[in-house]
């Protein structure tokens, strides 16, 4: 090779073969050489290529050569000239070279086929590095092995074994639930794969292709202070600042954060062991099989306890999915980097279903799942469409990371593939100094153009505005009669958390005002201050400032303590207390609504109506029990609610209106009360007691 390589290079400075004299080319000094062999992939003398060198005879076995061999490398992928795929076993002493990485195969090989047996494409150069920074296992062998020794949950099997996932497995956990590395329990969604920013998201643009060492220059242009890779374990962005361990810290490094719920998991690996499983166990990361029976019960891996004849082996499914996910997030050191969240939602899963049986369990309460709402790449605003592969353009904008700056730039809505969450870049045009994207007045659903008087907080318009308004209903309403059923009519979808629509009021019509009625506009808060998105609210987290709230309201010391506040002593609800909280205004007046909603659809349709805030479209027939909530078995495409009246449909679009700002009653509480009042009147219910603002 370096004979092959030095020829190349002499004859590229000018030196031919049609020389009549003998030539010796001059001694040079390759740095790319250099580098690759100061890299694990040319340790000719590190186990992961010694390893099997005392067999007899000493041979790679197939499973294993295809990635601790330079020869068994290119078998695998048949850029030897034979088919793709290991066959054979191999003889140990080659290592993972230049023809290993550089040949005809992989200049074209663009994809891998995870353990999970799913097949990730597109990935570029990095599908090189992914056929063996992968890991071994994935959820489907636990899945497969739990269904093999058909025991309940709890109950101890010796057909159980605990898998070795392997060591060094970035790609598994950097893809997410894209590549099922991790167990993934029922019930949950994850992240999919953690993009980091534009030109920093796959395997060779973070690490050096011929060392492997992470390019820490580049950490550095964004991270400042960044010299070592330890230094990396303090880094903490404002996007992900939750307390994911409990530990009442957000300011540590995630990288610390994964470490205190890996702790907490382990604590409680350990428990289960002992008094479930009925055998104490300890971890060891370095020595295969990990998990050994703690014989003197001191909690700490001894060396005599670290042998094979001593592994443990009193395996319950649920304690083997616990102890898969924490030695998954173990044994891949950049977990912090390549996957937080994805880490982060494996253990505080596989904490929650240990819970369940443990007599002293974790306390949770403290600890948090997944990131604030703009970041939280496992909730359903990010991941609902993940089985089609696109977001739609009229989603787009605000559910993909870069929606947004298409939209400012273009304005218009394109299709998008999925994004994991928001990014700094969909906010930042820069970011070595975090500037803002710069919008001017942003045009509302209704039409209406609205400046909030500052262009960063005009972003927060542009997503936060709903996607209705009283322009559209009376646009698909027409001049049909008020309480005929027409055909074709279908419930509207206001969105969550139209904040800006509630608060500009009237100027906004971001509710169905009805006509002949007066509204109120912009709700102006603390009296020339408090009065933009980011006065109250904390521009990466969205949560409430609540020690400003406190300025002029003592008594408030949490978000829950904000719904006592009131400023007048109307008693709009009707229930004889002018006392209670805005919030409870509004909370019984929706609850008088939905009584009316019901009623109305009853006598006037003939149509039973239940409500279901989180599935579009809200409404669905009740046809099991009259509870006013659509039921699991109710929400269903085939019981959607049809039989709407433009009477009914204004009042039902109200209603939601006011649930889907959950911020509604400090927004703009009485606008929102106003709604309310007009939509039960409007249904024929008795307002005498009511007072509208």
């Amino acid at each position: 090779m370096i004979g092959v390589v030095t020829l190349a290079l002499w004859m590229s400075s000018g030196a031919t073969l049609a020389q009549t004299e003998p030539v010796t080319p001059p001694v040079a000094h390759f740095p790319i050489w250099d580098a690759w062999a100061s890299s694990g992939h040319a340790n000719a003398d590190s186990p992961a290529f010694t390893y099997w060198n005392e067999e007899t005879p000493p041979r790679i076995p197939v499973e294993c050569a295809g990635c601790h061999s330079g020869e068994g490398f290119q078998d695998a992928l048949g850029s030897d000239g034979s088919a793709a795929g290991v066959d054979a076993s191999h003889a140990p002493g080659s290592v993972i070279d230049c023809n290993s990485c550089h040949n005809d195969v992989t200049f074209r090989k663009d994809s891998v086929i995870m353990p999970s047996g799913v097949e990730l494409k597109g990935i570029g150069a990095s599908a090189v590095c992914m056929e063996c920074h992968r890991g071994t296992t994935a959820k489907s062998t636990i899945e497969e092995m739990i269904a093999a020794a058909d025991v309940e949950p709890d109950t101890v099997s010796l057909t159980l074994a605990f898998p070795d996932y392997h060591t060094s497995a970035g790609s598994a956990l950097h893809y997410g639930t894209l590549a099922q590395g991790g167990y993934e329990y029922s019930g949950q969604r994850y992240d999919v794969m953690a993009t980091h920013v534009t030109g920093y998201e796959t395997c060779v643009e973070c690490h050096d292709p011929h060392t492997q060492a992470v390019d820490l220059g580049a950490c550095a242009s964004c991270h400042p202070g960044m010299t070592t890779v330890a230094d990396l374990h303090s880094i903490r962005m404002d996007g992900s600042r939750r307390d994911f361990d409990g530990d009442g810290n957000v300011t540590e490094g995630i990288y610390e954060e994964l470490a205190g719920l890996q702790a907490l998991l382990l604590s409680s690996i350990q428990s289960y062991a002992r008094d479930i499983a009925g055998t104490a166990l300890v971890y060891v990361a370095d020595a295969p099989p990990y998990f050994f029976i703690d014989t003197n019960q001191n909690g700490e891996a001894d060396a005599a306890e670290v042998t094979p004849k001593n592994r443990f082996a009193a395996w319950t499914p649920r304690l083997l999915r616990a102890a898969y996910n924490y030695h998954v997030v173990q044994m891949d050191r950049g977990a912090y980097v390549h996957a937080s969240q994805y880490a982060i939602q494996l253990l505080y899963d596989a904490l929650t279903d240990l819970n369940t049986r443990l007599a002293s369990p974790i306390d949770l309460t403290a600890l948090v799942r997944v990131g604030s709402g703009h970041f939280s790449g496992a909730k359903a605003a990010f991941r609902y469409w993940d089985a089609k592969g696109v977001v739609p353009g009229t989603c787009a904008r605000c559910h993909t990371e870069n929606g947004l700056p298409v939209y400012l730039k273009e304005t218009v809505n394109v299709l998008t593939p999925p994004s994991n969450r928001l990014h700094c870049t969909t906010c930042h045009n820069d970011l070595s100094t975090y500037t803002l994207r710069e919008t001017g007045p942003v045009r509302f659903p209704s039409g209406a153009m609205i400046d909030s008087g500052d262009p960063g907080v005009n972003l927060c318009l542009n997503c936060h505005q709903g996607r209705e308004s009283t322009v559209s209903l009376n646009r698909m309403l027409g001049d049909a009669t008020p309480d005929a059923q027409v055909k074709g009519l279908r419930f509207p979808d206001v969105h969550y958390f139209a904040a800006s629509a509630t608060r500009w009021g009237a100027e906004a019509h971001g509710a169905y005002e009805y006509s002949g009625k007066e509204y109120g506009g912009f709700f102006t808060h603390g009296f020339g201050q408090l009065n933009q998105c980011k006065d109250c609210h904390d521009v990466h987290t969205q949560e409430i400032k609540i020690t400003l709230c406190a300025g002029c309201h003592p008594a408030v010391t949490s978000p829950e303590g904000t719904h006592a506040i009131r400023m007048n002593q109307v008693d709009y609800d009707g229930d004889g207390d002018s006392a209670e909280g805005m919030y409870h205004e509004v909370e019984t007046l929706q609850a008088l609504l939905l009584t009316e909603l019901q009623r109305y659809a009853l006598d006037v349709t003939g149509q039973a109506i239940a409500y279901a805030p989180d599935r579009y479209p809200i409404f669905f027939v009740v046809d099991r029990n009259a509870n006013g909530l659509a039921d699991r078995e109710e929400i269903k495409t085939d019981n959607l609610f049809t039989a709407w009246t433009p009477r009914l449909l204004r009042a039902a679009y109200n209603y939601q209106n006011s649930r889907a700002d959950p911020g509604a009653f400090a927004h703009n509480g009485r606008y929102i009360v106003q709604t309310l009042y007009d939509s039960i009147e409007d249904l024929g219910g008795d307002v005498s007691k009511l007072t509208r603002p």
